[in-house]
């Protein structure tokens, strides 16, 4: 099942899955139904509804948003525990593309944008091997209840994100051009940010597949693998729930953070990042050591009293993933396993995987190896 989004980008999704993905697909000898996606939430609304029993995977053709949009239509249905575990695939067409340059830099491709990434990613598709991913559940104050794959963000990199969306038909150029104007009035939010410091600390290191989930595949399985598809490495089952996933290491907002939480003396802030991917975009690696089930969130937040001058060294260095080694003092990061963000005032927008939230206290934790995504190895 593809879903493709005609206003992704620039407006060439359309034309580059005619020019360069069909041919692919073809040669690979994958079929495949498309569906054009017609108004906001569409594919929300057909993958809540569907029965997708017919489709081995569902593809996206588009930017990160209109996977947010499938990822929680599917948490929506009755069936979401084996709706959730069919392979995802995401084809970059958005001006964005963070998880798509996510999945090339966990397969060590490099850095690749426009139509270099969009082949890598077909290739990944016709290849039809899958690997875990996390993801994280999101509650809001006003009862959201959501799930991301990428990132949650509040200040600086939200507003950008959001104001620069007007410059669209420039592809990715629109970040930078957001980037410069709103650092002429660099703003400040006040809020608290309190987190469950993560334990596990295996996500620095450089790891596998978790035992149980090992992929070897020979030249007979590969040819195997075309004419099937989708070829399902053994995963680790989800855990035995009831019909709503339990976020057990959350408390309801109206109550404070468990003693155990850390609170964050800071209170003044230009700029959160929950980010759960390598990629904040195709070309701004925010968390080098991330993978894609590593059980982490890696939180960043930018205090104020940093200068612009900082903040563009900080942007530049993010191209390589070096900005940590900048040292700046208003930087900070840590990996965590869940966090809360409390503003003091409804100020700016929040952004979950692109998308607009109002601004309001916003709770999140990590949910290892929930999705399953169409990966290089």
């Amino acid at each position: 099942m593809v879903l493709l989004n005609p206003q992704s980008g620039s407006g060439r999704a359309p034309c580059l899955f005619r020019c360069h993905v069909q041919p692919m697909l073809k040669e690979a000898n994958i079929g495949f139904d498309l569906f054009v996606t017609e108004r906001r939430n569409y594919a929300w609304d057909m993958v809540k509804e569907k029965d997708l029993s017919r489709w081995d995977a569902l593809v996206v053709m588009a930017g990160d948003g209109l996977l947010y949009e499938v990822i929680n239509g599917l948490m929506e249905r009755p069936d979401w525990k084996s709706v959730i575990q069919k392979p995802l695939c995401i084809l970059p067409g958005g001006s964005g593309n963070a998880l798509a340059a996510s999945l090339n830099h966990y397969v060590g491709k490099g850095s690749f944008a426009k139509e270099d990434l969009l082949m890598n990613c077909t290739y990944f598709l016709c290849k039809g091997l899958y690997a875990p991913m996390d993801l994280v559940s999101l509650r809001t104050a006003s009862g959201k209840h959501l799930f991301s794959f990428l990132s949650f963000g509040w200040g600086f990199v939200s507003d950008v994100d959001i104001a620069s969306e007007r410059y669209r038909k420039l592809g990715s150029i629109r970040f930078t051009v957001g980037t410069f104007q709103l650092l002429a009035s660099l703003q400040v939010y006040k809020g608290r940010i309190s987190y469950l410091p993560a334990e596990d600390q295996s996500f620095t290191s450089d790891s596998s597949f978790p035992p149980g989930a090992q992929n070897d595949t020979s030249a007979q399985d590969a040819a195997q693998m075309l004419s099937n598809n989708i070829l399902s490495p053994s995963v680790p089952a989800l855990p035995s729930q009831d019909s709503v996933l339990e976020d057990s290491l959350l408390v309801p907002l109206e109550q404070p953070v468990p003693q155990h939480w850390t609170v964050a003396p800071q209170e003044e802030f230009v700029s959160i990042i929950a980010i759960f991917q390598s990629h904040l975009g195709a070309d701004l690696l925010l968390a080098p050591s991330a993978k894609l089930y590593d059980d982490a969130i890696h939180l960043f937040y930018l205090t104020a009293g940093v200068s612009r001058m900082a903040m563009i060294k900080f942007f530049m260095a993010m191209d390589k993933g070096t900005h940590l080694s900048l040292n700046n003092p208003h930087l900070h990061y840590v990996p965590v396993k869940a966090f809360r963000v409390e503003p003091f005032e409804s100020k700016g927008v929040m952004t979950v995987d692109g998308e607009v939230l109002a601004c309001e206290p916003v709770q999140g934790q990590i949910h290892r190896q929930l999705a399953r995504i169409i990966t290089g190895s």
